[in-house]
């Protein structure tokens, strides 16, 4: 069932906009009660727009719309609170590798208030922190448990072992970790069981950990995308590279 025709004053995060017609934008927005939204906002782009100055990536907004089709009209919008602290850098492409994530994985009209939440203290974290790897494996993890495909760590996936630190494991694909033994990798991650326990307690101290746990949900991500391109996850390894 489609929602209301009009909605006023739903907390949201732009995550994308592009040009529509000559004064037009198309906007894609994570909205706290109602998910992933497109809207047009017409005559965003004149000069004298009271939404031009609005509608800003990772800025909390409050917006109003109207229309119950897949493209609504986007009838106000406006900061909550004061101006969050700006991305800059580094911290800026990882802000637009979270938007990526959730403009490719996130189904239109599906709420999810938790992930909403999540989203804004990465952003925070972000911008504050010089540990965006950090950040952006614990946004990764609770992005794939609210899409239903929660990570498994803290456990063997056979017996339902508990993880042993001092242990060499393979992470299977919509299985979880198995005792490595001796097999190949092929099928899966081959990590240590300490880097699986870190990730559960959210520890992305260790050089270990860090290297093992972005691998890790490389591939995760990778299968649950398919053939789609990240393209800011390549713009980030393009510019470790310089």
């Amino acid at each position: 069932m489609r929602p209301p025709t009009l909605q006023q004053d739903q907390p949201a995060f732009v995550l994308h906009s592009y040009p529509f017609r000559e004064t037009s934008l198309v906007v894609e927005a994570f909205t706290r009660d109602h998910g992933r939204v497109a809207f047009v906002a017409r005559g965003a782009r004149r000069p004298r727009s009271a939404l031009r100055g609005a509608l800003l990536a990772f800025q909390p907004l409050l917006v109003s719309w109207t229309g119950r089709s897949d493209l609504r009209t986007l009838i106000a919008a406006e900061r909550e609170g004061p101006y969050a602290s700006p991305l800059k850098g580094e911290a800026l492409m990882c802000g637009f590798y979270l938007n990526e994530l959730l403009l490719r994985l996130l189904a239109r009209d599906d709420p999810h208030e938790h992930l909403f939440a999540t989203y804004g203290s990465a952003l925070a974290a972000l911008a504050a922190t010089g540990e965006q790897a950090a950040v952006l494996r614990r946004f990764e993890l609770d992005l794939l448990g609210e899409l239903g495909y929660a990570v498994l760590l803290d456990r063997e996936a056979e017996d339902g072992a508990p993880i042993a630190a001092e242990l060499r494991y393979i992470y299977v694909v919509e299985r979880g970790p198995v005792p490595a033994g001796g097999r190949a990798a092929a099928n899966g991650v081959e990590l240590a069981g300490q880097t699986l326990l870190d990730m559960h307690r959210g520890d992305f101290t260790g050089s270990a950990t860090q290297q093992q746990s972005k691998m890790l949900m490389r591939t995760l991500i990778n299968h649950y995308f398919g053939r789609q391109t990240l393209h800011t996850r390549q713009l980030l390894h393009d510019l470790h590279e310089l």
